[in-house]
């Protein structure tokens, strides 16, 4: 997988739907490489407005861009069949002509999504547990002519999904992973790690992604993998961002969003991901940002 520096923005599905097709177009009118998009019944911050079903808002995402790649940014393993969600997911690969990154994760213990609709609110643990068969069946149905998986979560008998994926052998798979065990399920089955750190300071979270950083490297050694062959990508995530009225601390300035991407980048991240601007008074930096100093850090960083 190449290495080049790339930029994705989260659109989150929480605007109706005019405003969520026009920033996704936006996006990608700007030069960003990929636009993530978020899975979840509900709001599961406690916002009350709209919150769209992720496979369908890519699909239709996918005709109405071009170029950007499309990515789950995650979806969640408890909301859906590990087959039916490989079918999804080659469904849009050809949608979108094959330029989806299928992101994977274990979902949210605090979600209300699970009571809402009365299935399973699993623990941690047998999230984690679940999550490494659930990877495999996807990576296998989407890259084999035919798959038989017998584990102790999940079952497929004979599995044959028609067409082929556009892309080959199949869409890159992301894992978003923290934990040690995760990390170990990303060194052995993902394209792509993601990460994300909740620490309250930017130098903490820089800190603890150093740490998972070197985790995921132990784990790439253990089975025999390159660390190289494994890009990461890393969501930009501001702690006080919910009590400053969703201003985000990467968009004060250009000067700050360099200073602090150049950092992240420092520890090996190849992909960075950002938040859509929710305060108006951001958008503006945040536009000059994807005209003016994406370009050059590509540039500086080939």
């Amino acid at each position: 997988m190449p290495k080049q520096l790339r930029f994705s923005v989260l659109v989150l599905p929480n605007v109706p739907w005019p405003e969520l097709l026009r920033r996704c177009r936006e996006v990608e009118e700007l030069g960003f490489d990929s636009i993530g998009l978020a899975d979840h019944l509900v709001d599961w911050a406690g916002g009350k407005g709209p919150w769209f079903e992720l496979w369908t808002q890519v699909a239709a995402i996918a005709q109405a861009t071009t170029r950007i790649r499309l990515t789950t940014l995650v979806a969640q393993i408890p909301l859906r069949n590990p087959a039916h969600f490989a079918l999804q997911a080659l469904t849009v690969d050809h949608i979108s002509g094959g330029r989806l990154d299928v992101g994977l994760g274990t979902g949210l213990v605090i979600d209300p999504s699970y009571r809402m609709m009365g299935i399973e609110n699993w623990s941690p643990k047998e999230r984690v547990g679940r999550f490494g068969e659930y990877v495999e069946i996807v990576d296998r149905l989407m890259s084999q002519e035919e798959t038989t998986f017998k584990g102790r979560f999940y079952q497929v008998d004979g599995a044959a999904l028609r067409p082929r994926p556009v892309q080959s052998p199949r869409p890159p798979i992301m894992i978003a992973a923290m934990g040690p065990v995760m990390l170990g399920h990303t060194a052995r089955h993902a394209d792509i790690w993601n990460s994300i750190s909740f620490a309250n300071t930017f130098e903490a979270q820089l800190e603890e992604t150093r740490g998972r950083v070197a985790t995921l490297d132990a784990r790439c050694a253990v089975i025999g993998r390159d660390p190289a062959t494994l890009r990461r990508s890393y969501l930009m995530f501001d702690a006080a961002a919910r009590q400053s009225g969703g201003r985000v601390n990467y968009y004060d300035s250009e000067e700050a969003f360099t200073r602090m991407v150049e950092q992240v980048i420092a520890l090996g991240i190849t992909e960075i991901a950002l938040y859509y601007p929710i305060a108006d008074e951001q958008k503006p930096v945040f536009e000059r940002i994807a005209r003016n100093v994406l370009p050059a850090m590509k540039a500086a960083h080939k």
